[in-house]
């Protein structure tokens, strides 16, 4: 269970939110909202470790990640709104790149399965710095299955993608929860999902 108490965080001495309080145990999902500026980004770095709140504590099976990120990070796949591909290798190599570098079991007859699934199987010969924003996007998202974690965070993971394809993230998510695992991620859409639950940012706006 990933768990955050009464969490703030400021920047160049402007509080960004104040006293959030969030439970993800597992089997749960929950989507980040908020206006621009809300901080919606920043709750997920404090939740990944990337950043540390100016008060309050985030707990990671019942121990503070301040003195435990390993254990955190043994178990999370963060995915950010930047992308992290290398624009100089071809999809596959990429995909082969994250292969290695997780351990991933995955064959290669799954990987081309999840590659025609995403409708990215005829680019996987095409370097990354030649494919569009939302191909880019989709070959990411495919981090999610390779590393096979349990915590899950992500950061606008719906941007710049087709209706299907955002359809196709709605399952995977719904499917790692049934298996036990954790989604959380940040988007300014509406996002139609059975039984997720929603953190509004804006409530938490220091005043």
């Amino acid at each position: 269970m990933l768990l955050a108490n009464n969490l703030s965080f400021e920047r160049n001495s402007k509080i960004v939110f104040q006293n959030v309080n969030l439970s993800l145990p597992p089997k749960t999902i929950i989507q980040v909202t908020g206006r621009n500026g809300s901080g919606k980004t920043t709750l997920l770095k404090l939740l990944s470790s990337v950043l540390f709140p100016s008060d309050g504590q985030i707990f990671w099976e019942g121990k503070n990640v301040k003195n435990n990120s390993e254990n955190l990070h043994k178990n999370l796949t963060f995915i950010m709104d930047k992308n992290t591909s290398k624009k100089d290798l071809t999809l596959i190599e990429n995909i082969n790149f994250w292969k290695n570098i997780f351990r991933s079991k995955k064959t290669n007859d799954e990987i081309i399965r999840i590659l025609n699934l995403l409708r990215l199987n005829e680019y996987k010969k095409i370097l990354v710095k030649f494919m569009s924003f939302g191909e880019i996007r989709k070959l990411e998202l495919c981090r999610l299955i390779l590393e096979n974690k349990l915590l899950w965070i992500l950061d606008e993971p719906y941007l710049g993608l087709d209706k299907t394809t955002c359809e196709i993230i709605n399952e995977t998510f719904i499917n790692h929860s049934k298996k036990g695992g954790m989604v959380i991620f940040s988007s300014h859409i509406k996002v139609e999902i059975q039984n997720k639950n929603e953190l509004n940012l804006d409530e938490y706006e220091y005043i």
